[in-house]
């Protein structure tokens, strides 16, 4: 069998999980073991974190969405509901943007769906 040493494939990779992990703390910043553990939790969390800031939005868009609704006096449920029934097609995103920044206009939502 022919001997296989590795040695420019071998740094190349461990230079490449060093550049990757350049911010990280203490020891993992360095030793090669540590980067590559560090490296593969921080992956792990970025997946989960991008899936909990999907719903943290929408918690937000709702919580938006009812502070605005509490002049008019009406829920956010009931709101929600309303919105369905008389087949509003918008989504938490838009209401709590417009809720924010065109209350002229959410304000005709509501009347619209008060009616």
């Amino acid at each position: 069998m022919v001997r296989v040493k590795k040695g420019k494939t071998r740094h190349k990779r461990r230079e490449k999980i060093l550049r990757k992990v350049k911010g990280f703390k203490w020891g993992r910043k360095k030793r090669y073991r540590l980067a590559k553990d560090a490296l593969h939790h921080a992956i792990e969390h970025a997946y989960v974190g991008r899936k909990e800031k999907k719903r943290r939005m929408r918690a937000l868009w709702q919580t938006q969405i009812g502070a605005a609704l509490k002049p008019f006096g009406i829920s956010y449920s009931k709101f929600i509901s309303k919105l369905k029934e008389k087949k509003i097609g918008l989504d938490r995103k838009i209401l709590a943007e417009l809720a924010k920044n065109h209350p002229q206009v959410f304000e005709k939502i509501v009347e619209e769906v008060k009616v």
